[in-house]
């Protein structure tokens, strides 16, 4: 399936590039969440007369999400969790504990945003957490966790 995107993706493509995909991943994430368009003659002809406009709807959210990385990187979270003895967590901290901690705070953050590759945190200790908040702006937050 052949699709032209109309916002950066990570590892697929910038803005206005037209890629092939599979039919699925197209028609079931791309299209319908708005980040892509199939590839027909018409839609290559209304993507060019709305390039503009989609380019600076697209610098926009960047610039957005450069200036919430400002603030992010500035923050140092500071979450009490039950733990035992030897400081390991009874249950865990993950992505969901993560960014309800962060909008309690008083920042914008989704649980999507929050990446944890070596997976949720069980232990007490000092923590740097990435923040993916576009497909080009990454941040990180310190996370303290202390036992209760």
């Amino acid at each position: 399936m052949e699709v032209i995107l109309l916002d950066n993706i990570g590892k697929l493509g910038e803005l206005g590039d037209k890629v092939t995909v599979k039919p699925g991943y197209g028609r079931n994430y791309l299209v319908p969440y708005g980040l892509a368009v199939p590839a027909t003659k018409d839609n290559v002809a209304a993507f060019e007369s709305q390039r503009a406009e989609l380019e600076a709807q697209a610098a926009a959210r960047k610039a957005e999400a450069e200036s919430r990385a400002e603030q992010l990187s500035e923050i140092e979270l500071s979450l009490v969790a039950k733990a035992g003895d030897e400081g390991k967590l009874f249950g865990s901290i993950g992505p969901r504990d993560l960014a309800e901690a962060l909008v309690q705070a008083g920042l914008d953050v989704a649980k999507s945003e929050v990446r944890m590759p070596e997976g949720p945190i069980r232990q007490t200790g000092e923590y740097d957490i990435a923040l993916q908040l576009h497909a080009e702006v990454s941040t990180s937050v310190r996370v303290v966790v202390v036992a209760e």
